[in-house]
């Protein structure tokens, strides 16, 4: 995540203006201690994790066990005492996967590392078929000629990888010399292939449905991640045939073999289900303010995911935080200023579906927000706070992370008034509708190169200790926005000048995508 700084404040300043030369053993504040004792000491995160995670696992948007967890957190909120339901605010393609087996069955027999990508086609009773790669030409009426030729074969549609290492561990033991060599190979090879494939005139949206046309029989990519072992899943760009990931391994394998005439050959079957569409909702809880019920602090977490793993950190981790700090504020802080609200929503990973149907369904509730924190790039503590193009934003988000723990804050890099967020995740929603809207960035553990929508983003990779710590701040900030005697301001920054000379501007609201009509 790239911190803008222009007419930034540097966090040197931001710590010796708001620490206000605290001693080291800080007072805290009874509430914001009660909420560190009861995260420390019986924290309820781990529990949570299992249930989401391991019981009902990844969380795409029209399938069953994307409903399952939206009844699942509504039912935990209502169990604190905190009023929940679910805000439907559209309908998507339903889908659930089933079993997967892909099998090299000639010229030897293997078991393949595979993955059914999201919404792809079942083969109904097992698929067998030779695979093979696309052809070596330079022109789309090349390739239109070729076309004919993918006819009940299996198709190697993604860019071959000669090495399966990482960039890390070639620097770490290879010669400089070596090293620069690998790397230069590397990034003339991925320029290669797209190169290759602009000049057979398609992209990755035709080119499988060209293949599908054509009468393939199937389409396998490998979307590696440059990290061994992880590979992104998202959907399926084909309406007929399966389509699905093959680890970087394997994928060499059957490619080196089908380029060098072996003629492999593999079986597939995929027993995924395509279903009714379904229905799509926001989970929202709420507790209610005793003094300004009109008014709102928003905890914002997309509880939807990609279904290559469990959506652990992207984003269980988010929605573990603001469930375990609607838990703690019902308890400790049961009758705020301010009505509390949790937002889980649905259908971020397709464009902020459900933050952005929030924001059209709700305009009174827009009207009087406060602040908006969200949470949703991993396992990490949280340390940066962006001002999001919002010119006091320095004076309110100063004032209530003075009442974090000195432990938690000291981590905390800001940004003021920074840059509004276009896109990414749902802070941005509201951003683009007016209202103070703040991403608690989190350290990166390896999030998009390892788990962000990959085969890895499982239960083991979230490191509780970091979820904790984001607890404690994410409350101590609910509860101090609430507490404020003063609304926020919602005054924007000038925006500056890029490189050409045009004013940037501010994001423009969009509206949510309701049903999954065109969606690619």
């Amino acid at each position: 995540m790239k911190i803008n700084t222009f007419f930034a404040f540097p966090a040197v300043v931001l710590a010796s203006q708001f620490v206000n030369a605290q001693s080291t053993t800080q007072k805290l504040n009874p509430i914001v201690e009660n909420f560190v004792n009861e995260t420390n000491n019986h924290s309820q995160l781990e529990d949570m994790a299992f249930e989401l995670l391991d019981g009902i696992g990844p969380r795409l948007v029209g399938t069953p066990e994307m409903q399952r967890s939206n009844e699942w957190t509504a039912n935990k909120l209502k169990s604190w005492g905190i009023d929940a339901n679910l805000q439907q605010f559209g309908t998507w393609k339903g889908w659930q996967r089933g079993t997967t087996h892909v099998d090299m069955v000639y010229p030897r027999v293997k078991s393949l590392s595979a993955t059914q990508l999201a919404w792809s086609p079942s083969t109904k009773k097992a698929v067998e078929a030779e695979v093979i790669v696309l052809p070596k030409v330079s022109s789309k009426a090349e390739f239109d000629q070729w076309l004919p030729s993918a006819k009940g074969k299996i198709v190697l549609m993604a860019q071959y990888q000669k090495i399966g290492r990482s960039d890390e561990q070639i620097k770490e033991f290879a010669t400089p010399e070596l090293y620069e060599k690998l790397k230069a190979e590397k990034e003339q090879a991925s320029k290669d292939f797209r190169d290759y494939v602009k000049n057979i005139g398609y992209d990755n949206n035709t080119l499988p449905e060209a293949l599908e046309k054509a009468g393939a029989a199937g389409i396998a990519i490998s979307n590696w991640t440059g990290i061994m072992g992880a590979n992104r899943i998202f959907g399926a760009k084909t309406s007929k045939i399966p389509m699905f990931d093959i680890d970087i391994e394997d994928y060499g394998m059957l490619y080196r073999m089908a380029e060098k005439g072996s003629k492999p050959r593999i079986k597939i079957d995929a027993q995924s289900k395509i279903l009714p569409d379904a229905k799509t909702f926001n989970t929202i809880g709420m507790i209610k303010g005793s003094e300004k019920p009109n008014e709102y602090v928003i905890l914002s977490a997309h509880l939807d995911s990609w279904d290559g793993a469990q959506g652990a950190t992207d984003n269980g981790t988010g929605v573990l935080t603001m469930l375990e700090t609607m838990r703690i504020l019902k308890k400790y802080y049961p009758n705020p200023k301010r009505t509390i609200v949790v937002g889980l929503w649905g259908s971020e990973e397709q464009g902020l579906n459900g933050s952005r149907g929030f924001v059209a369904d709700n305009p009174e509730i827009i009207k009087g927000t406060q602040a908006v924190f969200n949470q949703d790039n991993g396992t990490g503590r949280v340390v940066n706070i962006a001002g999001q193009g919002f010119v006091k934003s320095y004076d309110y988000i100063g004032k209530w992370l003075n009442a974090v723990p000195k432990n938690v804050r000291d981590h905390i890099k800001t940004d003021f008034p920074g840059m509004p967020g276009g896109g990414g995740s749902d802070h941005a929603s509201f951003v683009a509708a007016g209202v103070p809207g703040f991403s608690l960035s989190s350290l990166n553990w390896g999030y998009f190169g390892y788990t962000w929508h990959t085969t890895k983003d499982t239960y083991d990779k979230i490191v509780f200790d970091e979820v904790k710590n984001n607890v404690i701040l994410t409350a101590t900030l609910a509860y101090m926005a609430s507490e404020d005697p003063e609304f926020t301001s919602r005054e924007r920054r000038t925006m500056p000048e890029n490189d050409k000379g045009e004013v940037a501007k501010w994001p423009e609201v969009k509206e949510p995508r309701r049903d999954s009509k065109d969606y690619k």
